[in-house]
């Protein structure tokens, strides 16, 4: 009989947990600042607009990035990976080792976990895309060197 009242108190426990009041967030257009991409991260005119920050238990977070004609990021990895959605304009990437690749509006770009890459704006024609990551333990980019004029120009 106490089995029976504890299992019965445990799972009401559980079940006023989920029962708790469960709101969901609109994140406003223009609600927050944008932000200019750092000199050390970025080559040319960056323009970060946060997108929506991690939530717990999730750990995704998104940003709008806007790349001026020419510009583009250092080199970096992401622990858990990285996607891009190219909304405007027209960009490149390249995995270390790898090509440079011309990405366009529509365009979705998959980066694995740990992948040395960049990403930015063509020559003549500003990029803006989504980048979508998750943390791991609180990190969700490696910095590492800028990408040369002759890396970017290949």
């Amino acid at each position: 009989m106490r089995l029976l009242v504890v299992m019965l108190a445990s799972l009401l426990l559980v079940a006023s947990s989920f029962a708790q009041a469960v709101e969901l967030v609109i994140q406003r257009a223009g609600s927050q600042p944008s932000t200019t991409g750092p000199a050390d991260r970025f080559t040319g005119a960056v323009r970060v607009d946060p997108l929506f920050p991690a939530r717990d238990p999730g750990r995704t977070s998104s940003g709008s990035v806007t790349f001026e004609p020419g510009a583009r990021s250092a080199w970096h990895t992401h622990p858990l990976g990285q996607v891009l959605i190219v909304t405007t304009g027209a960009g490149r990437v390249q995995q270390w080792g790898g090509t440079v690749q011309e990405i366009r509006p529509g365009d979705v770009v998959w980066i694995p976990p740990n992948v040395k890459h960049w990403h930015g704006a063509a020559p003549a024609t500003a990029m803006t895309h989504f980048a979508i990551q998750e943390h791991l333990d609180g990190k969700v980019v490696d910095w590492l060197e800028k990408v040369s004029d002759e890396q970017y120009g290949r």
